[in-house]
C-alpha cells in the first residue's frame, strides 16, 4: 500500500486552528497542556496533532533563535533578478550559500528575495558580492540593510481569530 499524500487544501476547523495557534506560541507544549488549552481530551488532542502532521499542516518543531545572540549582527534583504535559468535550479543553489536564511520567489520586476545574515559588514559584503551576485544565472542584485525588526504575528498565531 502506498502512503497517502498530505491533504493540504482541507480546511482547518476551529479546534485545529486553536491547536496550531497554541503550538506556534510554544512548540514544547505537552499534549496534556495543549488539550487543556483548547478544551478537548488528551486523546483527541493527540489524534488531532497526528492528523495535522500527516496532512502537512504542522511540518516540524524547532527553536526560534535570536540572530545576534549567535553572532549574526547584520542582516539584509537581497533582491535578485535572474536570467534564463529555472527558479528551482537557482533557488536550490542560493539556499546552500553561507548566511542565506531564506529564499523566496516573488512577483513583479524582480524574481527572488533573500534574507541574508552575517557576523559583520565584511562577511555580508562577501556573501552578496562574491557568492550571490557572481552566481551563474544571477543578472543583478540590490541589497537593503535591515536596521530594526519588530515581530508581528506568525501566520499560525492568527488562525485562532479567523472567521469561518
Amino acid at each position: 500500500m502506498t502512503p497517502q499524500a498530505p491533504q493540504r487544501n482541507e480546511p482547518l476547523d476551529s479546534i485545529d486552528r486553536r491547536i496550531v495557534a497554541e503550538l506556534s506560541r510554544d512548540g514544547r507544549l505537552s499534549v496534556r497542556t495543549l488539550a487543556d488549552r483548547v478544551h478537548i481530551s488528551r486523546t483527541a488532542a493527540h489524534n488531532r496533532l497526528q492528523q495535522l502532521q500527516q496532512r502537512g499542516v504542522i511540518t516540524g518543531f524547532g527553536a526560534q533563535i535570536d540572530r545576534r545572540s549567535i553572532g549574526l549582527h547584520i542582516s539584509a534583504l537581497v533582491v535578485v533578478r535572474i536570467g534564463e535559468v529555472s527558479w528551482e535550479e537557482i533557488a536550490a543553489k542560493l539556499a546552500t550559500l553561507p548566511f542565506v536564511e531564506k529564499v523566496q520567489a516573488v512577483s513583479g520586476d524582480i524574481d527572488i528575495i533573500l534574507t541574508v545574515s552575517a557576523p559583520d559588514h565584511e562577511q555580508l559584503s562577501q556573501a552578496i558580492l562574491r557568492d550571490i551576485h557572481d552566481m551563474p544565472g544571477v543578472v543583478s542584485t540590490r541589497s537593503h540593510l535591515i536596521l530594526e525588526e519588530i515581530e508581528g504575528h506568525p501566520p499560525a498565531q492568527t488562525l485562532d481569530i479567523w472567521r469561518t
